[in-house]
């Protein structure tokens, strides 16, 4: 498709390909530079999570991203249009849902990402990620890592996969925004009475969250104290007796089946959250999700935990 260079100039002619797909990858190549101005723009790079250095000699026009995060935020930074794959659990916003799946975090399809002659691969550098985006490493594909940490990572976000794109201007207003609602969140928050908070996000077995991850952030901002901050994972397998031992104000349970699942926690009477009925059930899929809709579910968590002060 399209030229890059990472580090150093390169035209990515891959060799494993098939002379089928080289075929089709020059032809809509040529497509592009007849309908549009893609063979007289300028080059454009941005640092990923990784620290890599990922340089386009035009912006991308074919987008695969391999991670429901990464989708959101590229249809956030105004990009879209212009995505030809996406990988599994992809479902926000709606456009997403209608466009070819190539896999998930474990496995792609390699010969169907290579028959969507993609310029530009987004991932999420997760453990099995090397192992899993080999194939397309080895056929020189630009990857672009999106992994941000916090909320305030996520304009940089932003900025980055609409300069990639070639779609700055709609990124720069999502950014602006998205800025504007934190903004407000934090304001409207700020000096609430704090809670100490059990947040689990997985039953069988017994798993939460540590200080490592957005999750623990948008608690932060809403008055909550993770009663597992100081794990040195994201997310983490506890004990009962250790959520005991630490005698939360509130239990949290996150997911559709939450109310479900508290019902077990209702079996130990003496624990601060369950004496004193704070239990709370949360559905707020943008909540877990690193992209400008997490705030929405970072508002509906502070709602709901400012009700329990009352």
């Amino acid at each position: 498709m399209l030229g890059f260079m990472r580090h150093h100039a390169q035209i990515w002619v891959p060799g494993r390909c098939t002379h089928r797909l080289r075929a089709a990858w020059f032809a809509a190549w040529l497509v592009l530079c007849v309908d549009g101005p893609v063979c007289f723009a300028a080059p454009v790079a941005a640092v990923d999570a990784a620290g890599q250095r990922i340089q386009l000699l035009v912006p991308a026009q074919r987008i695969i991203s391999l991670s429901p995060n990464a989708t959101e935020l590229l249809f956030a930074a105004g990009a879209g249009g212009k995505l030809v794959g996406v990988g599994r659990y992809s479902d926000y916003p709606a456009a997403a849902k209608q466009l070819p799946v190539v896999g998930d975090a474990f496995m792609l399809d390699v010969e169907r990402i290579l028959s969507l002659s993609p310029d530009l691969i987004v991932a999420w550098p997760g453990s099995k990620a090397d192992a899993v985006l080999a194939p397309l490493r080895e056929l020189g594909m630009p990857i672009y890592f999106s992994n941000p940490q916090r909320l305030a990572d996520i304009p940089k976000e932003l900025a980055d996969l609409g300069r990639l794109a070639g779609t700055g201007a709609a990124a720069q207003r999502a950014i602006v925004a998205y800025r504007q609602q934190l903004a407000a969140l934090r304001a409207t928050y700020a000096g609430r009475a704090p809670f100490k908070v059990f947040y689990q996000i997985w039953a069988r077995p017994l798993m939460t969250i540590g200080d490592q991850q957005l999750l623990d952030e948008a608690l932060g901002l809403c008055g909550g104290v993770n009663i597992f901050a100081g794990l040195p994972e994201a997310a983490a397998v506890v004990s009962e007796e250790a959520v005991a031992g630490a005698d939360p104000d509130v239990i949290m349970v996150v997911g559709h089946d939450g109310p479900a699942q508290l019902a077990s926690w209702r079996r130990l009477p003496a624990l601060r959250a369950v004496r004193t009925g704070r239990l709370l059930a949360l559905d707020a899929p943008g909540l877990s999700r690193q992209a400008p809709r997490s705030l929405a579910g970072v508002d509906m968590l502070c709602r709901r935990l400012d009700a329990l002060r009352r």
